[in-house]
């Protein structure tokens, strides 16, 4: 790498088979950190594409599991945090906030007959949805 903080491309294979290709900085301290635009792939087939900072998936990106599941939104320390879209391997969708992995606030749901439930959600629960109606 050439200046310290300089963002260089690279393409790393981790000691347990995950593959990161993408932007990367050195730390004040001499670190290689995953840093600006990439793609990891897990040995088991979940990729992550989009922002990496101090390390981590942080800003936007989409994440797909080897179920055919993904979220695709904001992330904060390779959490789900912000707003985002999780649809899962049934095809059912969910759009809305997400605080540290978890459904958290206004959102909308969409089951698998296509019908969407708007409301406030709490983790697993949902209190007091209602039918998304258009007019």
């Amino acid at each position: 790498m050439s200046e310290e903080g300089e963002a260089q491309k690279i393409k790393f294979i981790f000691s347990n088979g995950d593959v990161y290709d993408g932007e990367c900085r050195k730390s004040p301290e001499d670190i290689i950190m995953r840093s600006g635009q990439g793609t990891q792939t897990s040995a088991s087939g979940i990729i992550y594409t989009g922002q990496w900072s101090n390390d981590q998936m942080n800003g936007t990106g989409r994440l797909q599991h080897p179920s055919g599941a993904t979220y695709e939104g904001e992330f904060r320390d390779n959490m789900f945090h912000g707003r985002g879209t999780y649809t899962f391997q049934n095809g059912t969708k969910y759009i809305g906030d997400f605080v540290e992995n978890k459904l958290e606030g206004e959102g909308v749901f969409t089951d698998t007959k296509g019908i969407e439930w708007m409301g406030k959600f709490h983790f697993k629960t949902a209190t007091g949805l209602k039918l998304k109606l258009e007019m």
